[in-house]
């Protein structure tokens, strides 16, 4: 069985994901640490659990999710993992950092590129790697189908959806994500998004006013 350790960090409100289960294994999702003190944080609790990292899995590349990365797979010694569609994101972390007030430390060279494995394992667990662009073209949603669990990073919210006004976004791209790759997901699937509260897709489906209804041509407004 599969936990999660949920931390917030830097000034967006990122959501850090810690995923670990029973043999000891864990993958990180979303470095957004970027205080020493909230390094520490990650670091005590895996050190705690006496965890093994073997991922940091990003969900998309823009800096407020990556400014944790240097420290993450420098102490762990693990890949950075990240769509190669948002690989002009990550070389271009200083200049992002800049735009939104981070004096950010140059991300980690990409080792691994999620365009291509259709899933990671650690321990006993699957993750299935979704594309989902819009937000950003290489933004990728994580799915553990045995365990109905869905990390959407920002590309679906609790009551809301991912911006498209920055560098990449595409808004029908967006919605042709959410509708076509994570809606047709269990509406029991509980949905741990990049930024805000846990949800489940049932309840997105009914009370999300920026999607779709079934049967209805409608546009969200």
């Amino acid at each position: 069985m599969v936990k999660i350790k949920q931390f917030v960090f830097n000034s967006f409100g990122v959501n850090t994901y810690v995923l670990y289960d029973e043999t000891g294994e864990c993958v990180i999702i979303d470095a957004g640490c970027y205080q020493p003190k909230e390094e520490m944080r990650l670091k005590n609790f895996i050190d705690t659990q006496s965890l093994s990292p073997k991922f940091l899995i990003q969900t998309h590349g823009h800096i407020d999710h990556i400014l944790g990365a240097g420290f993450v797979c420098k102490t762990w010694r693990i890949p950075f993992c990240v769509h190669s569609a948002d690989t002009y994101l990550v070389t271009n972390a200083l200049q992002q950092g800049r735009m939104f007030g981070f004096e950010a430390a140059p991300a980690p060279a990409i080792d691994m590129d999620l365009a291509s494995p259709s899933s990671l394992h650690f321990g006993n667990t699957e993750i299935h790697l979704i594309s989902t662009p819009g937000h950003t073209p290489g933004g990728i949603s994580l799915h553990l189908s045995s365990e109905n669990l869905l990390f959407s990073g920002d590309v679906l919210f609790a009551g809301s959806i991912g911006r498209t006004d920055l560098p990449g976004g595409d808004y029908d791209q967006l919605m042709e994500s959410i509708q076509n790759k994570l809606l047709i997901l269990d509406p029991e699937t509980r949905v741990y998004p990049g930024h805000g509260y846990i949800t489940t897709l049932g309840e997105e489906l009914a009370e999300n006013p920026f999607l779709f209804r079934p049967g209805s041509s409608e546009k969200p407004f």
